[in-house]
């Protein structure tokens, strides 16, 4: 979602959701699928004749078959449509016939990793990652949290690991040589500072968010002279791959760098003197999950690769300072003598 309140579903993205073992088990990947936004799964075996009910709401303008549900999926995007609760799809016919109750219960206990990268306007934006399926409740952003939620089925949490967060393209190892000094080296946490973050909490009813502030930033290498050699971002837009935007024909890289700084509370709402702040006051509801709210800054940081200046060049340079330092006192000089001069005629007459 952005800064003008639409939200962004169709957005052009390369996401996988990686499932992982329960954490008892050494949290090993189970299965890796593309996150496809809103991809129902076919409906086999169904008589060509077949309507499925949608038990209330009218059938989403997206069904395979207009008017009817055929999948599971199909009555859970009509019950959002309407902002009604879905559960573990009991007394469905489609939920079902595709077992669906008993997917959500093996997955109980195990973990999600989300991995790949996508596109989104520069822009004030933010992306999230929560329970449940979500869907507009006028112009507010709401999820279905029924099965998240409910106490008697056990819940997750949303203790999670940034391993790595960007926004454009990786500098390289050589580049981030380059930005550092003698006494300082410098890393790609400089770059991105929440890579390797770690958050744990035992609440479901948990929210986590991080304020992010995004500067773009670029480094011209020796020899640039224009952007003709660089990719033309707008027109190639279709053509080149998510994560490989930025990298310039002559050598140049067209990234960014960010700052954050972090929140977290618990949608119970109460003090934070577990932090030892008793004084804040944390307000109750919200939505469970880790939230990310980017701004982007007018500012830009241009990093210009330039030859060292040699001895000859330094010796040119100081000359230079000493012989316009010696042309002004030349001239001032100059001016006070004309001027003692035009005094002593005037006092003469």
């Amino acid at each position: 979602m952005d800064v003008s309140g639409e939200q962004q579903t169709e957005v052009k993205h390369g996401i996988q959701k990686v499932q992982l073992a329960p954490a008892s088990e050494g949290g090993r990947p189970i299965d890796v699928r593309s996150l496809d936004l809103h991809a129902d799964e076919p409906a086999a075996h169904l008589d060509p004749g077949y309507c499925g009910e949608c038990y209330g709401p009218p059938a989403p303008a997206s069904a395979v078959k207009p008017g009817c549900c055929q999948t599971c999926e199909e009555v859970r995007e009509a019950y959002a449509s309407v902002s009604w609760a879905f559960g573990k799809g009991e007394g469905v016919e489609q939920c079902k016939r595709e077992h669906y109750s008993e997917k959500l219960e093996a997955q109980r206990d195990q973990g999600c990793r989300i991995e790949g990268g996508f596109r989104v306007n520069k822009v004030i934006g933010n992306f999230h990652i929560a329970p449940g399926r979500s869907f507009s409740n006028g112009m507010i952003h709401v999820h279905d949290l029924k099965n998240y939620m409910d106490p008697s089925q056990g819940s997750h949490t949303f203790t999670h690991t940034i391993h790595h967060l960007r926004f454009g393209p990786q500098w390289p190892d050589n580049l981030t040589k380059k930005l550092g000094g003698k006494n300082m080296e410098w890393t790609s946490h400089h770059l991105n500072p929440l890579d390797n973050t770690y958050q744990s909490t035992e609440d479901a009813a948990f929210n986590y968010m991080y304020f992010v502030k995004v500067v773009s930033t670029s480094y011209h290498p020796l020899g640039r002279k224009s952007r003709q050699g660089s990719i033309d971002q707008a027109d190639l837009s279709d053509l080149i791959s998510i994560g490989q935007h930025g990298f310039g024909q002559d050598g140049s890289l067209e990234t960014h760098q960010y700052s954050v700084t972090s929140h977290k509370r618990s949608l119970k709402g109460g003090s934070d003197s577990q932090e030892g702040h008793k004084e804040r006051l944390h307000a109750m509801g919200g939505i469970p999950g880790v939230f990310f709210s980017y701004d982007i800054s007018p500012m830009k940081v241009i990093n210009r690769e330039e030859r060292k200046k040699s001895f000859t060049g330094f010796l040119t340079g100081v000359a230079a300072v000493i012989g316009g330092t010696l042309t002004v006192a030349a001239a001032i000089d100059r001016a006070f003598y004309e001027g003692a001069t035009r005094m002593k005629k005037l006092h003469q007459r």
